[in-house]
């Protein structure tokens, strides 16, 4: 069975950074292609950011373009989103994703092709 848990949300004011982490147990972590989404209240899960197997490829939402980096250490089987120059909009649950594939440049955004999710984790960014 695999286990994600996220870690590294909280209440920050804006301009801030936080730096969320996504722990990975139960599978091959290479190859996991994973991803980052967040939800609003009232709103529906959106991508945020997305990164391959081998790193090689990330891709990122418009609206975190520039602000947020992806990146992976599969030696400690996690994923990061550095979250920086935060925005009160930024404030949602954050969740991480993995998509199980063989294919080790792949990137996924949409939500429904990943196979397993963590439970999130809150941010909060105040004005």
């Amino acid at each position: 069975q695999v286990h994600l848990t996220e870690s590294g949300g909280g209440l920050v004011q804006a301009g801030t950074s936080l730096r969320l982490s996504c722990a990975v147990s139960g599978a091959t972590f290479s190859g996991l292609s994973m991803g980052w989404f967040r939800q609003a209240p009232g709103k529906d899960r959106e991508f945020v950011a997305a990164i391959s197997g081998s790193s090689v490829v990330t891709y990122y939402a418009d609206s975190v373009k520039g602000r947020f980096t992806v990146s992976r250490d599969n030696a400690e089987n996690t994923v990061y989103l550095q979250t920086n120059s935060l925005k009160p909009e930024d404030t949602a649950v954050y969740y991480c994703a993995a998509h199980v594939t063989s294919d080790s440049i792949v990137v996924v955004t949409d939500r429904l092709q990943y196979d397993f999710w963590g439970r999130g984790t809150q941010v909060t960014v105040s004005s």
